[in-house]
């Protein structure tokens, strides 16, 4: 009994497991033929209609897609499948293309699948199959990065410390040979290997052909090379430059600077200020709360930026209730300076103080304590204390006679001018490149920095004014001046300089008058 039930058994086991496998390989079909069809794939015909019944896409809307798949034997696109061995019929068209049939212009042509659907005996045929007619299928290439950088035209750099044309040129995989054709042309190489660290280079390129290339040589000249069907030229161009008049005033609460900074400005109005009042006015020294100030320059600007400030056209300052006003005039020969509206010349044959913005720590007097030697001695000049580094300034046009060390004076430089008078600067840290015995100098040029060599208790410059071997006190002394305007351009300066002065009153006629 238990035989026989087992014998019953095994035959069932035997067709449950084939159903279970035509089930699944049915499932598997049947997700393949609805992911095609969602996707746009594949169309099913209704059942029963013939396969030549679905209408064939136009040819421009066709894209042939691997993977689609149709029936064995079916012919492509609707047309009549040809029996084994017989021609096909002529003309008829091919989605896979046709020998010399033009591809789709806004599709890609791919090679149609060879798979098919077999049937199994007993079954129905499958469904017909045709292509789907929908809108073409776009594919874009994304680029590579490479790609994507030769792709650029332009290309802005930034000169860095050590940078050349060569280096940035292999940065750029630009072609040497070109940059060897530019150095060839006379008076360029200046221009294109004198790079300053911070300053942009405009490179313009095709797929790594070199074009063209954008230098600002100034703030009003840019030298452009570019490339044309002769080769590579370089041209030096002139650009516009704007001057826009502004006018500031000011009153001193602590310093000059900070004065200045309030009413607008930048600080080296401050300084430019005190170059022109300097010859009159200590600004270490002499500055009070409650000094008040009138300045008008020209800023330079291009293409709508700003570029830097000119030079100061007119300015008048009040030190301690005496007025100062000085205007700008460019003589017809192309010199500037600075006068009074009457005309004589602000700038005298020496500076009265030959550093700027400092204080004075120890003033000229005929008996001093020495906090070094610890007795009363005579202090024949004028200490003015500074940072260490800071520049020392020639007061005067003159010739150098000693420059080196000396006793208490530390490093010292000693200057002969005209009429038998020698400034004396003494306890500096180094002197400035050119300083050496025999040298001529002028007026305002660096000849030295302050330190605190020999007897100095901390940095500071020692001056002196010496006329005849006789020692003057420096802030006191009366300097020699330039004298008046020529005669020759006085009218030219009297009317120039009106509309200048003008712009100084505030109120109009009460603020400031001429010393």
């Amino acid at each position: 009994m238990a035989l026989t039930f087992h014998r019953t058994l095994q035959p069932l086991s035997r067709l449950r497991h084939k159903v279970s496998a035509a089930f699944w390989l049915q499932s598997a079909a049947c997700a393949v033929v609805a992911w095609s069809v969602m996707h746009g794939g594949i169309t099913i015909a209704p059942p029963g209609a013939p396969p030549d019944a679905q209408s064939p896409p136009a040819a421009s809307d066709t894209i042939a897609r691997p993977g689609a798949l149709a029936p064995a034997g079916a012919a492509p696109d609707g047309a009549s499948a040809p029996t084994a061995g017989a021609p096909s019929s002529a003309g008829a068209p091919s989605s896979a293309g046709a020998p010399g049939a033009p591809a789709p212009p806004s599709a890609i042509a791919v090679p149609a699948a060879t798979g098919t659907l077999a049937a199994t005996p007993g079954a129905q045929p499958p469904a017909a199959v045709a292509r789907s007619a929908s809108a073409p299928v776009q594919l874009s290439v994304v680029p590579t990065l490479a790609e994507a950088r030769l792709a650029l035209s332009t290309i802005d750099v930034t000169v860095t410390r050590n940078d050349t044309l060569d280096r940035i040129f292999r940065r750029l995989k630009l072609n040497l040979a070109d940059l060897a054709t530019l150095r060839a042309v006379p008076g360029l190489h200046a221009m294109l290997d004198s790079l300053r660290p911070g300053e942009r280079l405009r490179f313009k390129h095709h797929d790594g052909e070199f074009l063209g290339l954008e230098r600002r040589l100034n703030e009003s000249h840019t030298l452009k090379v570019s490339r044309d069907p002769t080769g590579l030229k370089a041209d030096v161009l002139q650009d516009t430059l704007e001057t826009r008049s502004r006018t500031v005033r000011g009153v001193i609460d602590h310093s000059l600077f900070e004065a200045v900074e309030a009413a607008g400005a930048r600080d080296q109005i401050a300084v430019a200020l005190a170059d022109i009042f300097g010859w009159d006015i200590d600004f270490a020294l002499d500055v009070r709360s409650g000094d008040a100030f009138v300045v008008t320059w020209d800023e330079i600007w291009r293409d709508g930026t700003y570029l830097k400030d000119g030079p100061i056209e007119a300015a008048a300052f009040v030190n301690q209730g005496r007025a100062f006003r000085a205007v700008r005039y460019t003589d017809p020969q192309g010199v500037a300076r600075y006068y009074t509206p009457d005309g004589t010349s602000l700038q005298r044959e020496f500076l009265r103080t030959p550093v700027q913005f400092t204080r004075v720590s120890s003033h000229f007097t005929s008996a001093r304590w020495h906090p070094l030697l610890h007795r009363i001695r005579a202090h024949q000049g004028v200490d003015y204390a500074a940072p260490i580094g800071t520049p020392v300034r020639a007061a005067g046009d003159g010739r150098i006679r000693f420059a080196g060390r000396r006793g208490g004076y530390g490093n010292v430089v000693e200057i002969e001018h005209i009429r038998s008078i020698v400034t004396v600067y003494g306890h500096l840290s180094r002197f400035a490149h050119g300083t050496r015995v025999g040298e001529h100098v002028t007026q305002g040029a660096v000849i030295a920095y302050v330190g605190m060599t020999g007897l100095a208790t901390g940095p500071h410059l020692h001056y002196e004014y010496r006329v005849n071997g006789v020692f003057r006190n420096p802030q006191t002394v009366m300097l020699p001046g330039a004298g008046p305007i020529d005669a020759r351009w006085r009218e030219d300066f009297l009317a120039r300089s009106a509309p200048l002065l003008a712009s100084l009153d505030y109120p109009p006629g009460q603020m400031l008058v001429s010393r």
